[in-house]
């Protein structure tokens, strides 16, 4: 992050939310010109009347803002707490009352405790400092993620950084501003112009995103400007140095909706759409939001169907509505880049081949509708069944503690008690069937990088020892090795997916894998509740390991594979309730240390150590055919696919392992995306599970073999 001069940021906890920071403060050390962006809805919180009626001014200093809260319908009572909430900043820091502006985000219609905020004060000031993070993360409510981003660029020779951090994620329609975003910089700007400079990146990015259709009441976009980069003013629009100021705001704005729109509630899928050849400007933006705001393209998007007619429906809808020149026989659709309407008829394409591109995080639209000079970008997300499930239950029933906090009754668990009791009593049979088994997990991909995903693979593990498995960790770290090699200079090459390893990398290597990414797989479990021990191969004599055999001309290097597997260390863990963590290192009997790829040690660990159970972490739905997910399939059939070259470059390594686990005893394999939240339980304790199971042989006439 650049962090513009003079400027310091806090986020403590004042006790509105159960757990989680739910207080930010923003400081400038100098007075600063000031300007913001408002909800146009008429059910608005106190916190928005306040900054409306000071905006925009030259003598802001702070910005405060609550989470769990929003302070709104609740009366005078909420019109005194707003203000009580600046007057204890304002008392704190020795500022004008009008000098602080306020924001709430939360449940709508109970009394904010302005004496807990107050209360608060104190130890807020005292944890400001120059990094960002804990103010963003006190403003989040339903968010699974922060949202930070910065720029830095230079007018007229002096250096100037903008910065900004945002939360969204329901209730995120385009009517400005369809979220909370604070924007700094310690740039020299006129007011006025600064006013207009916001206005229009507001319109270009977080008005063209939504995710539910519903404004909040509570939306604002500010941003304070200190002058401490000493630029020369910015005062003419129509200057070089404005253009460079409002592109960099923009750049900065659309980068925070994005990860607004891919976060919004129960998403899966960021959505990209793109309409070119309107009338005009505002027609475009018009047309692209109405794809991004259809319920029924969204849920097409949720289930990776390429139905380009739910598109030209909302479309043509919003043309009819705004009176907007629209007419299908000359428009044409992409989705991922493959045409698939054009020249008023469906065109010829691969529905499979598309359903799998239609997998990835983000899905692009792209319409053309005509020959003008209107282009715009709407971003939204899709329609998940966990969209229902989180606003079903958000604050159906709200329980008002006796010290404070707002707690929220599971209503959700009352109303659907034939598919809790369903999902339940599945879930007990496979529990009862495993307890006490061994499970060895292949952590990987992008369920090692995202901070969210993380800690619900941590929980995930914890849950699985709570219900009797002995889970034992393998992780991987191969982008993160590839990172730090870049960084320091080296280039990374693979053979056949393997990557090449010389002595230098090596050192590299096994820092990252034992000393960086095992430390944190073990502290991220511990965090959870779970006692878990970091290993290295070469603890205890775990692997030992030889040099891989390579055809002549591909040499790897220490790149090993493993020779033996000593279980008595895991042994010793699993008996005494701990949860192994493997880093896929080894020793050879020559003395070299080797570096293994981790899916081979997975498989060798789980066969040593009697696992009835192997699964591979991966950022992909599982293994595709023609397009579509295979649920189950034979070692045999993985075989084929491997002789036929269906199966190829780093998923060879892959194959391979998963054909000698089997071959070594243990019962299924399971691959499955890592990318979504809880699908390891989703994969062992249902029925139909979610990803790739591989098993041994096929079931014998009249078995059962459930996915988990």
């Amino acid at each position: 992050m650049k962090i513009p001069l003079g400027f310091s940021f806090a986020g403590a906890s004042a006790g509105i939310k159960v757990k989680r920071s739910d207080l930010a403060l923003v400081l400038s050390e100098v007075p600063a010109v000031a300007a913001g962006c408002f909800t146009q809805s008429k059910s608005r919180a106190a916190c928005v009347d306040w900054n409306v009626a000071r905006l925009p001014r030259t003598d802001a200093r702070a910005i405060v803002a609550n989470s769990g809260n929003a302070n709104c319908l609740s009366g005078e009572e909420g019109v005194l707490a707003n203000q009580r909430m600046a007057g204890a900043v304002a008392d704190a820091l020795g500022v004008p009352i009008d000098a602080v502006l306020t924001c709430s985000t939360g449940v709508i219609g109970v009394p904010l405790p302005h004496a807990k905020v107050s209360a608060a004060m104190p130890g807020l000031i005292a944890k400001l400092g120059q990094d960002p993070l804990p103010a963003a993360e006190a403003i989040l409510t339903t968010d699974t993620c922060t949202k930070l981003a910065s720029r830095e660029i230079f007018l007229g020779g002096d250096r100037v950084r903008i910065a900004g951090i945002a939360k969204g994620s329901g209730m995120i329609h385009p009517n400005m501003a369809t979220m909370l975003a604070f924007l700094v910089t310690d740039a020299a700007i006129d007011v006025s112009l600064l006013d207009a400079i916001l206005r229009s990146a507001v319109d270009e990015t977080f008005n063209m995103v939504s995710v539910d259709r519903d404004t909040s009441t509570n939306d604002q976009v500010l941003v304070l400007a200190n002058g401490m980069a000493e630029n020369d003013p910015i005062t003419r629009r129509d200057s070089p140095e404005a253009q460079s100021f409002a592109a960099a705001l923009v750049d900065i704005c659309r980068e925070l909706a994005r990860t607004i729109a891919g976060d919004g509630e129960g998403a899966q899928h960021l959505i990209t759409v793109t309409v070119r050849g309107a009338e005009d400007l505002t027609s475009a933006r018009a047309l692209a939001r109405a794809v991004t705001e259809s319920n029924l393209a969204k849920a097409a998007f949720f289930g990776t169907d390429p139905n380009w007619g739910r598109v030209l429906a909302a479309v043509g809808s919003r043309a009819a509505e705004q009176q907007i020149r629209f007419d299908p026989a000359v428009a044409s659709v992409r989705l991922q880049n493959v045409l698939v309407y054009a020249q008023g008829k469906p065109q010829s394409f691969d529905a499979d081949a598309l359903r799998a591109l239609l997998r990835g995080e983000e899905v692009f639209v792209d319409i053309e509708v005509g020959a003008g000079p209107g282009e715009a970008t709407a971003w939204g997300c899709d329609l998940s069944y966990d969209y229902v499930r989180i606003n079903a239950d958000y604050a159906a029933v709200l329980i008002e503690s006796p010290d404070g906090p707002v707690r929220r009754d599971p209503s959700l668990d009352r109303k659907t008690p034939e598919l809790k009791a369903d999902t339940l009593v599945q879930a007990l049979r496979y529990i009862e069937r495993f307890a006490g088994t061994r499970a060895v997990i292949k952590y990987g991909g992008a369920a090692m990088v995202r901070a969210d995903l993380k800690d619900r693979f941590a929980e995930d593990v914890r849950l699985l020892q709570a219900v009797g498995l002995r889970p034992i960790i393998v992780h991987g770290g191969g982008p993160e090795i590839s990172r730090t090699l870049e960084q320091m200079g080296q280039v990374t090459e693979f053979v056949d997916g393997l990557r090449v390893t010389d002595a230098a990398s090596l050192r590299v290597v096994e820092m990252v894998l034992t000393g960086q990414i095992n430390k944190e797989v073990v502290a991220s479990l511990a965090r959870a509740g779970t006692k878990a021990v970091g290993l290295s191969g070469k603890d205890g004599g775990l692997i030992e390991a030889r040099k891989m055999n390579m055809p002549p001309g591909k040499d790897l290097g220490y790149v090993g594979e493993v020779a033996r597997v000593d279980p008595d260390v895991l042994e010793l863990l699993l008996g005494k309730g701990y949860i192994p963590v493997i880093s896929p290192i080894g020793l050879g009997k020559d003395g070299n240390t080797y570096n293994i790829n981790a899916d081979t040690v997975a498989a060798e660990v789980a066969v040593a150590c009697g696992a009835r159970k192997l699964i591979y972490l991966t950022d992909v739905a599982g293994i595709l055919s023609n397009g579509l997910l295979v649920s189950e399939m034979s070692a045999e059939e993985l075989d084929a696919r491997m002789r036929d070259g269906t199966v190829t470059g780093g998923m060879l390594p892959k194959a391979a392992s998963i054909l000698r686990a089997l071959e070594g005893g243990v019962e299924t394999v399971h691959i499955i995306d890592g990318r979504v939240p809880h699908n390891v339980v989703a994969e062992l304790f249902t029925s139909r599970g979610v990803g790739t199971m591989i098993r041994a042989g096929a079931p014998k006439e009249g078995e059962e073999f459930p996915m988990g």
